[in-house]
């Protein structure tokens, strides 16, 4: 599941009349060459287009009213190549609800001491220009993105490029719709949360629909569409009958099918981009969604299991920064407390999301003690090695907090052939023990998001766009 816009950047250099029409001709050929060398670096993921010189209020402050109603502008890009008079600004920044990258920045990245003159210095006016412009959005209290360095550098071309991916994912958070088949699980405190708050703050839509319109869905599925992707799954994962009879295995694998693709098309029919389901109620189903939920996560929707749509809905989100590139719900499960072995075991009896695979992973029919129902079809395989950001959002009635921190992910020491579910092993880098208390003590929640392709840095600029605490425990 890819998002519908295709996205771009508008890039706004500030100038002023001071020095005349031949500097801001050439501010703009500065601006021009900087963006081509830019796109052409390899290193971001969404476009830049030049936009203009802002040299009046009245021209900026059009511009940025002009972003705001382009649904392809995901953000802006300043750059104070000269002195711009920041009370310019002011209008046109305060307007502006898309985010905005301040870079500063200089067209060279040396001081030219055998040729400067008075002449160089007019036009090379960043080391004060970008005070001048920052001290205004400080005034502003706006929660803008800051990257200082020659924009040239590989690391400054992945940082605008990281942010990029911020700005995109904060622009689709407001078009996230997360349904929750049946509600969550019952005398569960922490997957609750404010709804009506989380679509102020973070944009979320949540709808309740009932697992009966879901059974419609499923029950209407052709069967030649599950015996096809029967055939087409087989090459890209290993059929691992067991002890199962062949029509015991090809029965609840493709019951497996039949839900996907019955919750795929409810999805897409009705513009959900993530959705929750609950093993307390399953009525009208044959199993709990487990390999039609991998899948699907796979595919790009987010999910959670429990009924718990904050989590859905922020591994949606998580997925768009990631360009869903291992990125998964997880679940604190059991831990590991030997010295020298501190981790934790994450899985979630079904639902793991085969994007963090190490592995080939394999379709296996096991029985489910909890849910009552036939024995479901999952994938089975090893997450990852690496480093990883464990992420959480909790709802305190007064404000919601983005809970996280760094990672190392590891793979399981030893096989369980008595638990065949996906399994990852991570241990947080401030060790188990300072980790896990720093966690406790600030509410994060069981169940999270497992990214190897998200980072801390990223983490901080969603918090700011969103106007949320983000408690950054490393």
């Amino acid at each position: 599941m890819t998002t519908e816009v295709k996205h771009k950047f508008w890039f706004v250099t500030g100038s002023q009349f001071l020095y005349g029409p031949e500097v801001l001709e050439q501010v703009a050929e500065d601006s021009r060459k900087i963006i081509s060398q830019l796109n052409d670096s390899g290193k971001l993921p969404y476009p830049i287009e030049f936009k203009t010189v802002g040299v009046t209020a009245e021209n900026i402050t059009e511009t940025m009213k002009e972003a705001n109603y382009d649904d392809s502008v995901a953000g802006i890009i300043t750059w104070a190549h000269t002195f711009s008079p920041a009370k310019n600004w002011i209008r046109g920044t305060q307007l502006l609800n898309k985010p905005l990258l301040h870079l500063a920045t200089q067209m060279l990245n040396t001081i030219p001491y055998d040729t400067i003159d008075f002449d160089y210095m007019n036009l090379n006016q960043s080391a004060h220009g970008d005070r001048e412009y920052a001290f205004i959005n400080a005034r502003l209290r706006l929660n803008n993105k800051i990257i200082f360095g020659h924009w040239a550098d590989e690391d400054i071309q992945l940082q605008i490029g990281k942010w990029m991916d911020v700005a995109v994912a904060y622009d689709e958070s407001f078009k996230i719709k997360i349904v929750t088949f049946a509600d969550k699980m019952r005398n569960v405190a922490v997957t609750d949360g404010d709804k009506i708050e989380a679509q102020i703050k973070l944009g979320w839509t949540v709808d309740y629909w009932g697992v009966g319109d879901l059974v419609e869905y499923v029950n209407s599925v052709d069967e030649s569409d599950i015996d096809k992707l029967y055939d087409d799954l087989q090459d890209q994962y290993d059929f691992v009958q067991g002890d199962n009879s062949t029509e015991k295995f090809e029965h609840n694998v493709k019951y497996q099918l039949r839900e996907y693709i019955g919750i795929k098309k409810f999805l897409d029919d009705k513009g959900y981009s993530g959705f929750t389901t609950n093993f307390e109620d399953l009525v009208g189903l044959e199993q709990l969604p487990g390999l039609a939920v991998q899948l699907l996560m796979s595919d790009g929707y987010g999910f959670a299991g429990e009924g718990d749509w904050k989590t859905a809905a922020l591994t949606r989100l998580l997925k768009i920064v990631s360009h869903n590139q291992a990125t998964a719900f997880m679940e604190d499960y059991t831990l590991d407390l030997r010295k020298g072995h501190e981790a934790i075991l994450g899985s979630h009896m079904l639902e793991v999301d085969p994007t963090i695979a190490s592995d080939k992973p394999r379709v296996e029919v096991h029985p489910l003690d909890i849910g009552g129902k036939e024995d479901p079809a999952r994938l089975v395989f090893t997450g990852r090695s690496g480093d990883a950001v464990d992420v959480t959002l909790a709802d305190f009635g007064d404000e919601f907090k983005l809970i996280s921190y760094d990672v190392t992910g590891n793979k399981p020491e030893a096989d369980t052939p008595n638990l065949p579910v996906a399994k990852q092993l991570w241990t947080p880098k401030a060790g188990l023990k300072a980790g896990a208390e720093s966690w406790l003590t600030v509410g994060g929640g069981h169940h999270t998001t497992l990214s190897f392709s998200v980072d801390s840095e990223q983490l901080t600029d969603l918090a700011n766009l969103f106007g949320i605490k983000f408690v950054d425990l490393k």
